[in-house]
């Protein structure tokens, strides 16, 4: 065998052949620690169908620093060659068939409290729902928001520590690339991971509306508690929380045409403050 064929790329049948059968060498040794391997399996070229898993593509690909990797890593991921993917807070673990099965392990650094407090203020009001955010549906006035490069919620080359038990130095080897193209796919069906992997909470979205600039009166913090509960679960609330107050408040006025002293000056004070 000369030194071209014993180094030559594998086709694309040969990887999934290859990586079919460290599989279930893979599923035995999960089995050992009472767990099956989670997979990616990507249908078709396209590795992400949606809004956050092709922003997590798309963030990958605007960093020169792993412009060279990254078309490996595409050919590893769609022809099957990630078998385990594990997603945790700050944490991705993954097993990868190459010529043999490596180990990557790759840390992301959450997302700074200045960063996060500027991008909840700047979507408060803007999405109407949970459902809405996971499902993608954002004006692009929120889509710019998040997938800024410097100050979104995706992380930059400098927030991320990668390592693969593979002899490759390099930092950003195939494995590890087709491992982070593989989070992209997975953020298909689950793109509350990626919250999950930032460290931050996606109600706080929601919540930001209801939380700037709202008048600390008696009885608003159920209302806004009520408008979380009510994102949570997909509901559309009748009225919002400021409508509730100033509807109690005409309420209030119009039932008593000469209100005593006492209450009107506390009123007044509420008014100035």
């Amino acid at each position: 065998m000369s030194g071209w064929e014993l180094y030559a790329k594998p086709s694309a049948y040969e990887q999934r052949q290859r990586a079919a059968r460290a599989a279930k060498r893979l599923a035995q040794r999960l089995a050992a620690a009472g767990r099956k391997p989670s997979p990616v399996l990507i249908e078709g070229r396209a590795i992400a169908r949606s809004f956050w898993g092709k922003a997590w593509c798309e963030n990958l690909e605007a960093y020169r620093d792993y412009e060279y990797r990254l078309p490996r890593g595409r050919s590893y991921v769609r022809n099957g060659a990630v078998l385990d993917l594990e997603l945790a807070a700050g944490k991705i673990a993954a097993v990868v068939c190459g010529t043999e099965l490596y180990d990557i392990d790759i840390r992301i650094e959450p997302v700074a409290t200045a960063r996060w407090g500027r991008i909840k203020q700047l979507c408060a009001g803007r999405i109407g729902s949970l459902i809405e955010l996971l499902d993608g549906r954002l004006s692009e006035h929120v889509m710019r928001i998040i997938t800024q490069r410097e100050q979104g919620l995706f992380p930059q080359p400098a927030e991320i520590e990668m390592r693969c038990s593979c002899p490759d130095r390099a930092t950003l080897c195939k494995h590890v690339a087709a491992v982070l193209y593989g989070v992209g796919a997975r953020l298909d069906a689950q793109p509350q991971l990626l919250f999950m992997l930032r460290q931050v909470d996606q109600d706080e979205l929601i919540g930001a509306a209801a939380d700037l600039g709202a008048p600390r009166r008696r009885g608003a913090r159920k209302t806004i508690a009520a408008e979380d509960l009510g994102a949570v679960f997909g509901i559309e609330l009748a009225q919002s929380p400021r409508a509730q107050v100033s509807g109690r408040a005409k309420a209030t006025r119009s039932s008593s045409d000469s209100p005593k002293p006492g209450r009107k000056g506390r009123r007044s004070r509420s008014r100035r403050r």
